[in-house]
């Protein structure tokens, strides 16, 4: 079952356990939808126009068919926690009311049911994956992000270097901050914390246009992992942007880039060009200062004469 087909309390696992309850057996009402509005900091950085637009159509014809999950405000009204997309549809479509769930919560709660919420999207991307699950560990662990990091390296490391009966596997793994990683992405159930590890993380290293395609939504992770590799930053450039233009496939990527390494490759010099460069440094260099490195110098010499020799027989 994909996320999309999932149903609500599906999409929300992560944030019941956070609320600790059952969403499925909350009653949503409607209200109006001048009464609610975004938070000032929310974690989703990039909605894609055309997806917005083809939901605010099926708003407009449909409703929305699950509630926004919201918080009340101190002074009156109501603020999304759950469900930025929907509202922003909603408003689109020049909806009036809309179906909510509100429920008491504080600004550090909040802000991780929409971390979560927002994990659970049927159009995230990988990056925004990554981003997403590295702020919520950081908020769990209470740890710097480079923290955060530092310690999914090591448990990767202990994991590959030592066997389970390791005293240092054992006391990397049984540390109380790598309990909460585990239990985070048991009960996300996307991928595993060593998945992460090796796949994820490193796109954060990527050059930063490419991270503003993979934000955006234009290109598959594992294309630009592969576009990354080029050094030069101008066919790096081209490529990226052919990659984009023609929906180039993994192996056409892959067949452009060897293309591009084998025209920067250094030519090869001739074996004669070799032998020249050779004895030209041999009579400049100090090796007949050292009878050890003489002797070896001799032995070669007299090897190549004896060949050159049998090649071109007296007659």
């Amino acid at each position: 079952m994909s996320k999309k087909d999932q149903p609500y309390t599906s999409h929300l696992k992560g944030v019941a356990a956070l609320l600790g309850e059952n969403l499925n057996q909350s009653t949503a009402t409607t209200v109006a939808i001048n009464l609610i509005k975004l938070p000032q900091s929310q974690p989703r950085r990039y909605f894609d126009p055309k997806k917005l637009e083809e939901l605010s159509r099926s708003i407009k014809e449909l409703g929305i068919l699950e509630p926004l999950l919201v918080r009340p405000l101190p002074g009156g009204g109501y603020e999304v926690v759950a469900g930025e997309r929907r509202y922003r549809a909603a408003s689109m479509a020049a909806l009036t009311e809309v179906l909510i769930i509100s429920r008491v919560m504080d600004d550090a709660t909040a802000y991780q049911v929409r971390l979560v919420e927002n994990l659970q999207r049927e159009d995230l991307n990988p990056l925004e994956e990554t981003e997403g699950i590295l702020e919520l560990l950081v908020l769990r662990l209470e740890m710097t992000r480079d923290e955060v990091i530092s310690h999914l390296n090591r448990m990767r490391n202990v994991c590959d270097r030592y066997d389970e009966n390791s005293e240092l596997r054992h006391n990397v793994m049984s540390q109380p901050q790598t309990l909460i990683i585990q239990e985070l992405f048991a009960s996300l159930g996307q991928m595993s914390w060593q998945s992460f590890v090796k796949n994820r993380l490193p796109l954060l290293n990527l050059p930063e246009n490419i991270l503003e395609v993979l934000r955006s939504g234009q290109l598959e992770y594992t294309k630009a992992r592969a576009i990354a590799r080029v050094g030069d930053e101008s066919t790096r450039k081209e490529l990226l942007e052919d990659a984009i233009a023609y929906n180039l496939s993994l192996s056409e990527i892959k067949r452009k880039i060897k293309e591009i390494e084998q025209q920067t490759q250094p030519e090869t010099p001739s074996l004669k060009d070799l032998a020249d460069d050779t004895f030209r440094r041999l009579k400049k260099s100090q090796v007949w200062d050292d009878p050890k490195k003489k002797a070896k110098v001799e032995k070669l010499l007299t090897q190549l004469k004896a060949l050159i020799e049998d090649d071109n027989p007296i007659a």
